[in-house]
């Protein structure tokens, strides 16, 4: 998932660059639309969750992705085509300004536990590389997850065109050829007469019905499919949105669902589900299967390949929320004048310091929690408790829209769009609710601490912080060059770009 820019001039949504003489508009094809969708959204960490679950992991895909995917694509695709500036712009026209910075204060602060759970992923497919019993080890996790995020820290802050090449390649380089091959060495693996460690008749579609916490592993599948909203901005991009958008989101969902899906199965048919690590479930099936055809070596070239795409997925995320945050609390003062300060290449670096302090007390904690892999598990529940909202208020805001808006321009309408937008929201409170449910894999602790844990880190970072931030926020912190023009005061654009 990638995160754009989210706050621009209002301005045609059809029209190329803006250069003199240029008329004609940029226009891209739906089958390109939907390629860049899987790209910002398919990846093979989630796998291993889903894995635990053989042949079920189909429907626990598949449910999702038609009550959360398809309706926050196509609703996101309208507000898009409707008003620029993405869900701060969407929110406040629709709902109000503080819901809206709201809004995209949760877009920004999911990364603050985004980042500890995909960075252990990281640690966890590198440790294969180096010695495989690093994999659980909390210390060793934590401490890659601190050295390489201020490394991120210190490559973004420079401003480097080689985040976007990066983050371009994880597609192909970690994502599409691991996949593939992880598919086609378990389909092997099955031809030549192995069993398949997990059941794969159809009495086995649906998870077993052990109570609630059965199916709380679907939550993290909501997690795997936000950023679509991210691609409706493109929606103007289509010569015929009204036709080609739809196709474009059901070939995506297609293919996103293909991405998901059929290595999650290939990693249960080798892996049984009581052996399989959360962090590291990926490798130790690529191990599996490689050590099975004598070619154990491949394991570490694949686990490069991994690290690498998910470095650069890191990248890309690490620039973007934060950006998007700055440009609205730039225009409206949502943040103090010392997080607002640019550097000379112009990157929002005392931000991305300020988180960087979070995510390090939050990276600690792998080294005093005994099972990374339920540590790992808390990070990803409330990233997506964060996320969540977001969701939440686009879904009420592109009703209220549809209601005092009626008459404004949009390049695409979603049909039915109080029962398609009903259907998101539903579903995103419902995942909210069982995301505070401890999954089978958890039996062990006390129920309260984990819904502690996970309420108080929803709590803490996604409310308490964006509501102390517009109960204290003062005038002055507008940026001078969005002040309103008062008293003859000379005017300094220049005097907050140090840190």
């Amino acid at each position: 998932m990638t995160i754009t820019d989210q706050v621009r001039d209002d301005r045609p949504l059809a029209t190329g660059a803006a250069t003199p003489g240029a008329t004609q508009p940029q226009f891209i094809s739906w089958v390109t639309l939907a390629m860049m969708t899987t790209a910002s959204v398919a990846n093979l960490r989630p796998s291993p969750s889903m894995a635990i679950y053989g042949l079920a992991a189909v429907f626990l895909y598949v449910v999702p992705a038609v009550v959360f995917l398809l309706p926050t694509a196509l609703v996101s695709a309208e507000l898009a085509s409707g008003w620029t500036g993405g869900v701060y712009r969407w929110v406040s026209e629709g709902l109000s300004k503080p819901l809206g910075f709201l809004a995209v204060w949760c877009q920004f602060a999911m990364t603050i536990a985004y980042y500890p759970s995909l960075l252990a992923y990281v640690a966890s497919t590198f440790a294969y590389v180096i010695d495989p019993r690093l994999a659980d080890n909390g210390l060793y996790i934590a401490l890659v997850i601190v050295v390489v995020y201020w490394s991120g820290v210190l490559i973004s802050s420079r401003g480097t065109k080689a985040v976007a090449g990066l983050a371009g390649a994880g597609l192909v380089i970690g994502t599409l050829i691991p996949g593939a091959v992880l598919v086609v060495l378990g389909l092997v693996f099955l031809g030549q007469g192995n069993a398949s460690a997990a059941p794969m008749d159809s009495g086995h579609f649906l998870p077993p019905w052990t109570g609630l916490a059965s199916l709380v592993l679907i939550v993290n599948n909501f997690l795997s499919y936000a950023g679509m909203e991210m691609n409706g901005v493109h929606v103007a991009s289509l010569r015929e949105p009204g036709r080609q958008f739809p196709r474009s989101v059901f070939a995506a969902t297609g293919l996103v669902l293909l991405i998901f899906i059929l290595p999650a199965l290939a990693i249960s048919w080798v892996m049984p589900g009581e052996d399989l690590s959360l962090t590291a479930g990926v490798m130790q099936a690529f191990q599996g299967f490689f050590d099975h055809f004598h070619v154990g070596w491949l394991t570490k070239v694949v686990g490069v390949m991994l690290v690498v795409a998910a470095l650069g997925g890191m990248l890309a995320w690490l620039a973007g929320p934060s950006k998007g945050l700055l440009m609205v609390a730039r225009q409206e003062g949502y943040l103090p004048p010392v997080l607002q300060k640019l550097n000379k290449h112009g990157v929002q670096r005392n931000i991305m310091v300020a988180q960087g302090v979070l995510t390090t007390l939050i990276a600690l904690l792998y080294a005093f929690i005994p099972d990374v892999s339920s540590a790992y598990w808390i990070f990803s529940v409330i990233t997506t408790q964060i996320y969540l909202v977001v969701y939440l208020l686009m879904f009420a805001a592109v009703v209220r829209l549809r209601t005092t808006q009626p008459d404004r321009p949009r390049g695409f309408r979603v049909p039915a769009v109080r029962l398609v937008a009903g259907v998101g929201f539903a579903a995103s409170l419902a995942a909210m609710c069982i995301g505070f449910v401890p999954p089978d894999q958890f039996g062990g602790g006390p129920l309260w601490r984990y819904v502690l844990t996970v309420g108080g880190g929803l709590l803490v970072i996604g409310f308490l912080a964006p509501l102390a931030l517009l109960k204290f926020r003062k005038p002055h912190w507008v940026a001078p060059e969005h002040r309103e023009p008062e008293q003859g005061a000379p005017e300094r654009p220049k005097a907050d770009a140090g840190v």
